[in-house]
This record gives C-alpha cells, sequence and structure tokens, in this order.
C-alpha cells in the first residue's frame, strides 16, 4: 500500500461550516465520501501565513489516505471538494477558505509537464506542511531526495512559526 499525503489548511471561515477548523473537518468527511478513506491524520496546527503578509493565521494539517484515485484522478477530487466549500483561485498565497494539496503520492516523482507535480514542488520548504506530516510519519523520506523528515525540518528558515492546537 502505497502512503498517500495530503496537506490541509485553511485560514477563512466558510459560510457553511464557520471557522476554518470545522471547515477542514468537513472537508475531510467530503473527501471519504468521494472514496478517499482517511487512515490517519496530525493534529490541527495554526501557522503563520508564507510569505509573511497581514491576512489570518492559517489552521492546517496532514492527512494519511486511501483511494483507488490514480494520483491525477485524486488531484481533481481535491479540486471538487475545494470548489464545493467556496475556494476561489485568484491569485497564487491569497487567504483561502480551504486548501487542499496532494502532497506526495507513494514514492512517485513527477516534475512534469504533465500535473500533478510530485512530490508538490514546495513541500521541502514549508513547516505547516513538515511539521504535521512528521507527527503522522516520523520515519519519512522525500521521494525525490530521499532525505529525512528531520533534516528537511532542520533546514526550515526559523520565522516560519508552526504551532500544535489544543485538541
Amino acid at each position: 500500500m502505497e502512503d498517500i499525503l495530503i496537506g490541509l489548511g485553511a485560514n477563512l471561515p466558510s459560510h457553511r461550516f464557520g471557522p476554518p477548523r470545522a471547515t477542514l473537518e468537513a472537508a475531510l468527511e467530503s473527501l471519504e465520501r468521494h472514496g478517499v478513506a482517511i487512515r490517519r491524520r496530525s493534529r490541527w496546527y495554526e501557522s503563520m501565513p508564507v510569505p509573511a503578509s497581514d491576512q489570518p493565521w492559517f489552521v492546517n494539517g496532514v492527512a494519511l489516505v486511501d483511494t483507488t484515485l490514480d494520483p491525477a484522478g485524486l488531484l481533481a477530487t481535491l479540486h471538487e471538494v475545494e470548489q464545493a466549500f467556496g475556494r476561489e483561485r485568484r491569485e497564487r498565497n491569497e487567504a483561502r477558505v480551504v486548501d487542499l494539496d496532494l502532497l506526495v503520492y507513494g514514492r512517485r516523482v513527477n516534475h512534469g509537464p504533465t500535473p500533478p507535480l510530485l512530490p508538490h514542488p514546495r513541500l521541502a520548504e514549508r513547516a505547516f506542511v513538515l511539521r504535521p506530516l512528521a507527527e503522522l510519519v516520523p520515519d519519512w523520506r522525500h521521494p525525490a531526495s530521499d532525505r529525512p523528515i528531520q533534516a528537511l525540518i532542520a533546514d526550515l528558515p526559523p520565522e516560519q512559526v508552526v504551532r500544535p492546537l489544543a485538541n
């Protein structure tokens, strides 16, 4: 069984589900209804926006999932759920009601030109992904570089603040 990892994030409330954390919980339930089984997930974390801005802090987490969908089908499902939750893609790094990213699909590596890019191209640069991922899969290694997660975390800039939220 391949480890398939999805990143979840939100920093705006949704009209239907309320605050970001509740919206992300609802997004996980929606993924299940779309045939994406949640095996395990990290705690929720709060993180400052990257790059730094005046928008609200994010709630982030990582989920380990099972699906019969191929990578392209899974990415399409993630985008479908985002759209159903009110996500509008206008500009990069904007505030959002929900963000679902395909981080890794097993050990597959795809740098293009056909999506999805695997692993996620900015995964190794983001504390809000690596810290919850390390909680979920502590012995994980980056599929392209084979670097262990703790080495990737050690390379992160100190200004990327990520804190676990109380349950």
